[in-house]
């Protein structure tokens, strides 16, 4: 048999396959997400393109305030901030996009993209040359009730990446980007910035780490040298947020044992990563050979 012969009837016994796993036409969502798990099952979709399947179907059923980032863990500049003032918060939070407020937090003027800050890097006299103003994009604002499969299709046909969400009566209620709408899609998206999944503890400097909250408070003592109690909490998260004493914001820090922790993202129920900084680098047990 020739190979043209075999693939055809590869493909013929593929169809026929699928035809057979959707002999039954679905009457609605449960059973079409039914289906689509009993084709898994026969190896006819694979496990990963089950999940973005299930993904899609779910964002067309949510909405902007299921996944936006509350106004107040929002991290915006202000209209009238100097590059000194700017500087330090982009390089601190490293996002791409900050919204810029004007006297309130409802007044959201534009936004501010980093790299437009890039121009100033070798201008003589830049401080005094910069103007907030003059470099402002755009602001796209959207309802609250907006589902995610419209906002992702006006993301990609306007080329926005960021939208300031606003509540029923005009006021700003959050901020969402495209890669919190794709992030219900496909899963979290990593960058540079995180840790890897099998990681509790990366190094990224010879006094800083980052530390994911759910790192066993035993890891971290054995990491570290440290001596914290693990009778009343499990993991650092849950250790910091007791040391605070409430739900902590990003960039909020807080010194135990002379380790300095700063949040570097948080949602309204736990602590997922953290800044930790030690002064004292020659702490017993600690591990120098992790890289950045």
């Amino acid at each position: 048999m020739s190979d043209g012969a075999t693939a055809s009837n590869a493909g013929r016994s593929i169809l026929e396959r699928l035809s057979q796993a959707f002999s039954t036409e679905p009457k609605n969502r449960d059973q079409l997400v039914s289906t689509l798990r009993e084709a898994e099952s026969r190896n006819l979709i694979d496990s990963d393109g089950l999940a973005m399947i299930e993904g899609v179907l779910q964002v067309s059923e949510m909405r902007v305030r299921d996944i936006m980032v509350p106004r107040s863990q929002m991290i915006v500049l202000e209209a009238d901030a100097s590059l000194e003032q700017v500087l330090p918060v982009v390089v601190e939070s490293a996002h791409s996009r900050f919204p810029v407020i004007g006297d309130s937090r409802d007044e959201v003027e534009g936004l501010l993209l980093a790299k437009d800050l890039l121009a100033f890097t070798n201008i003589e006299n830049a401080a005094t040359k910069f103007d907030m103003k003059e470099l402002l994009r755009r602001a796209v604002f959207v309802p609250e009730s907006k589902r995610l499969n419209v906002l992702l299709t006006e993301f990609r046909n306007n080329r926005n990446h960021m939208a300031i969400v606003v509540d029923e009566y005009g006021g700003v209620a959050g901020l969402v980007t495209i890669e919190d709408v794709l992030e219900q899609i496909v899963g979290e998206i990593t960058d540079e910035y995180d840790i890897a999944e099998e990681e509790y503890i990366k190094r990224d400097a010879d006094n800083t780490f980052r530390v994911k909250g759910l790192t066993p408070i035993e890891d971290f003592n054995t990491y570290f040298g440290s001596e914290f109690s693990d009778e009343d909490y499990d993991t650092m998260g849950g250790l910091i947020v007791n040391g605070f004493g409430h739900m902590p914001k990003r960039g909020e820090k807080l010194t135990l044992s002379d380790i300095e922790f700063e949040v570097i993202r948080a949602d309204k129920r736990r602590i997922q990563l953290l800044n930790v900084y030690i002064a004292d680098i020659d702490i017993p047990g600690l591990d120098t050979s992790i890289e950045a």
